[in-house]
């Protein structure tokens, strides 16, 4: 695998960090994180495609975008990919054509030929889709082997709209889903959090997909700006700092759901994954040690079938960003250190993040976390 990584920033344009090969021509897909302003420009796509005549491009827009062991705001950061013996291929749906990001998930799933296929890097849009669903689309009909990993596209704090694109000007509603085949290609993962739970376990006694009604029949809100004490009158803003761990049904393992807004007329709360009744949500507030510490244990579980890897692709999430604030540079430096210096860094900070839970094959859609996505070719 060779590796060409480039910054875009007002002040310098376009600067090379890396380049395994310096024919760009040769690059077969190429990754392109950036800030939604920027990508709005129809410029910016022309200019890639006149960059990689002959790639798969990618881009999606960002909270944030990383590159190498930086952290950058309204910037451009695009690593291109050229595989040795690695096949790929790419799809892309829009959440409009479908009744439910569910259905969507399905369908991209089903446009991938299964055999010898072992991974899907998945992006989409971060607005308009359930993320919950869309995993659960997706894994529906791949086999068990198939690793998903992926996330959200994201839009700073703002929450306005989010753009992805393959092969054209990135836009709202598209789902990016890249398929890699045969045995060259070892994929792994990790994805932690750090955020310390406060507060008794409570029942989810009434939710609608990805909306909260109740807790322990108690209108949920209510419960909520309970526990934040003065944070409620900076509410939805404010959530970002108190996600709630939610205990699924099906699983002892819990994951971390972020609310994206409030509604006083009926005191629920909508969060960016699904909240099923039956479950058990606990709230978590920040611990600036441990989310760096996070990071650090995703980078561990990242090399569980790896050592050095190629590339690794970071999806972080908005709210670690607001959280960490100056240190936000910390939790990449800390996976630098395990990664080692030949790694390829990339990355972007998200409203959502795709990946197994742990050591478990089954997708999950998580919030507020680390994730990362490492490869190597043999």
């Amino acid at each position: 695998m060779q590796i060409q990584q480039k910054k875009w920033t007002p002040e310098r344009t376009w600067e090379t960090l890396r380049s395994d090969i310096n024919d760009s021509s040769v690059y077969q897909l190429v990754i392109v994180f950036g800030s939604r302003i920027l990508l709005s420009s129809p410029g910016f796509y022309e200019e890639i495609r006149n960059q990689y005549p002959k790639a798969e491009i990618l881009m999606n827009s960002t909270s944030g975008e990383i590159i190498d062991t930086q952290v950058n705001d309204d910037t451009i950061s695009l690593t291109a990919i050229r595989f040795d013996k690695t096949k790929f291929t790419s799809q892309s749906i829009n959440i409009g054509d479908f009744s439910n990001s569910m259905e969507a998930g399905k369908i991209i799933s089903d446009k991938f030929p299964h055999e010898g296929l072992s991974n899907i890097l998945v992006i989409s849009d971060g607005q308009m889709v359930n993320g919950s669903d869309l995993v659960t689309g997706l894994q529906s009909s791949l086999p068990k082997n198939v690793v998903v990993t992926g996330g959200l596209a994201g839009d700073g704090s703002r929450f306005q709209k989010t753009l992805v694109g393959l092969n054209e000007q990135p836009t709202e509603g598209k789902i990016i889903a890249v398929g890699f085949y045969g045995n060259n290609l070892t994929v792994s993962h990790g994805s932690m959090g750090g955020w310390d739970p406060f507060g008794p376990e409570r029942l989810v006694t009434k939710s609608s997909a990805n909306v909260l009604f109740e807790l322990d029949g108690q209108p949920a809100l209510s419960v909520y700006k309970k526990y934040l004490g003065e944070y409620s009158d900076e509410l939805p803003g404010s959530a970002l700092l108190f996600p709630l761990s939610v205990k699924l049904n099906d699983s002892d393992e819990s994951v971390v759901r972020t609310i994206l807004s409030i509604n006083e007329d009926d005191q629920s709360l909508t969060f960016a994954g699904n909240i099923p009744v039956g479950s058990y949500a606990r709230l978590m507030k920040a611990n600036f040690d441990r989310l760096i510490e996070g990071a650090s244990n995703a980078a561990m579980n990242s090399l569980q079938k790896l050592e050095k890897p190629d590339l690794a692709i970071l999806i972080s999430c908005v709210g670690r960003k607001l959280v960490l604030n100056q240190r936000i540079e910390e939790e990449v430096e800390v996976i630098r250190d395990i990664l080692g210096k030949t790694t390829a860094i990339t990355g972007f900070y998200s409203y959502g993040e795709i990946s197994p839970n742990k050591g478990y094959m089954n997708c999950e859609l998580h919030n507020q976390t680390m994730t990362i996505t490492t490869m190597s070719e043999k």
